[in-house]
């Protein structure tokens, strides 16, 4: 009994990551993206990234975070972007996800 409150207490932050980690690739699934989103004009990203983002057209931010070498900084720039730009239906869709 007391080991398994040692192990948990030693491991708690290393579960409540990997928790974090979870709850933001599921909301990231639902957070669509615009189909006519010009990955070009993310300035932000690397040249490769955006050229990986417009070979694959990524339906959702999810998808687009499992496209190799698009990486998590890559995603974050991307998500600020569709934020800022005001992107039809994408705070919509956010919040919704939020709630």
């Amino acid at each position: 009994m007391l080991e398994q409150v040692e192990i948990a207490a030693k491991y708690s932050g290393y579960i409540d990551r990997q928790r974090d980690e979870v709850e933001r690739s599921a909301h990231y699934e639902s957070l669509k993206l615009p189909a006519d989103l010009d990955y070009g004009q993310v300035t932000a990203l690397s040249i490769e990234v955006r050229q990986k983002l417009q070979k694959h057209r990524p339906e959702t931010l999810g998808q687009a975070s499992r496209i190799s070498g698009v990486t998590p900084a890559a995603i974050s720039l991307l998500l600020i972007h569709l934020k800022k730009g005001g992107f039809k239906g994408f705070a919509r869709a956010e919040e919704g996800a939020a709630a």
